[in-house]
């Protein structure tokens, strides 16, 4: 199968959606399957080419306008984009959205105007914009054009449910991981004695609540006996992170630390020498990050009602929580239960997430049959 991929964000931007559209290119191409990324981010050539490149062994299109700060959007390329989709010999397109997808809209009306059968993935909650989207339409025209409409998460995809007619049907398609690359060893000795440490990965983000998250941590601390040593780390880099390290500083707090951003090697590693895992996350689409930290046999400790819940259950690979006093709570119980502690990392150890990548990849596939069965004429 040919597959056109298209994205507003794609590496070497970092975040979710660019990891997640990178990933499953890749595996897909690993599969037999023939792939084209078409996105509106640069790779920091000042030249700006949209010559294609292979990156990674997938063919890259790239239409950066060269706006302030890397913003991929670019409406003058719909044209061109669209010769390239109609003259290429794809058997599907596969639209990726964002909380703002400017691009990736324009992406979507030009695979259905030109014919292409076309899969719509949702990686965002869509809470704060569904009047937008209710009002505009156009998820529901999307839906009566064909596409195969789907989310990343059972509790994302009911927010895009509510945005189409009831007999059009919302799917859930996981976002994937390599169980391989970030399983620790068998042979690995168990995570050593000392601090209890807890590590936290997210965009320091005012949507992320990172400051939120230093109270969970810091009522932690008064919840564990003075006696029981606490170590965090919370990986990750954006707009607050000098705010969050002055308050730190200020406060006096030495044990919570901020070391930016890491790779994903060295953010495994930190998980493999890791007890707990914490995400105070509410408008949590899915939760790559928990998922990570699961993978590598950490317990976690997440928030009801997020997308994280369709891989998370309580007391068997984490902890549920409904409120941040909540998080608190169930981080000092693993800092004071051992017995808990290691039957959650025993399972998230030893037994594999259904979101592995082969997994992923046949939804993925069974997906665009979906698109191909529903195609309509332009």
């Amino acid at each position: 199968m040919k597959v056109a991929l298209l994205s507003d964000c794609y590496l070497p931007r970092l975040g979710g959606i660019e990891v997640q559209v990178h990933d499953l290119a890749r595996h897909l191409a690993g599969a037999g399957h023939a792939v084209e990324v078409f996105t509106a981010t640069g790779n920091g050539d000042p030249a700006r080419s949209s010559v294609p490149t292979i990156e990674d062994g997938v063919r890259v299109h790239r239409f950066d306008l060269g706006l302030p700060g890397g913003v991929p959007i670019n409406p003058f390329a719909v044209p061109e984009i669209r010769r390239r989709l109609r003259s290429g010999g794809f058997d599907v397109a596969h639209v990726h959205m964002g909380v703002v997808s400017p691009f990736a809209m324009d992406m979507a009306r030009v695979a259905l105007g030109i014919g292409l059968p076309t899969a719509v993935t949702w990686h965002c909650v869509i809470d704060g914009s569904a009047p937008v989207h209710r009002a505009l339409g156009y998820v529901g025209r999307w839906a009566e054009r064909g596409a195969a409409l789907s989310a990343v998460s059972t509790m994302a995809a009911a927010r895009v449910n509510a945005l189409v007619s009831p007999q059009h049907r919302v799917a859930v398609l996981h976002n994937g991981i390599d169980v391989d690359r970030w399983r620790r060893p068998a042979a690995m000795a168990d995570v050593a004695d000392g601090p209890f440490r807890i590590v936290a990965a997210q965009r320091l983000t005012a949507r992320k609540r990172p400051e939120a998250l230093l109270e969970v941590l810091r009522r932690t601390r008064a919840l564990v006996p003075a006696t029981t040593e606490l170590h965090a780390d919370v990986v990750g880099d954006g707009p607050l992170r000098d705010r969050l390290q002055r308050r730190l500083a200020s406060d006096g707090v030495d044990w919570i630390h901020l070391p930016g951003r890491l790779t994903r090697t060295e953010l495994r590693d930190l998980h493999w020498r890791s007890h707990a895992f914490v995400s105070a996350a509410e408008l949590e689409s899915f939760g790559i990050a928990t998922l990570e930290a699961r993978t590598a046999g950490v317990a976690v400790v997440v928030r009801e009602h997020t997308g994280a819940r369709d891989f998370v259950a309580s007391g068997v690979s984490g902890l549920i929580a409904d409120s941040d006093e909540g998080l608190a709570v169930e981080l000092a119980r693993l800092a004071t239960a051992p017995t808990l502690l290691r039957k959650i990392q025993h399972h998230n150890h030893t037994v594999a997430p259904a979101q592995a990548w082969p997994a992923v990849v046949q939804a993925t596939l069974a997906e665009y049959r979906r698109a191909i069965a529903q195609r309509r004429a332009p």
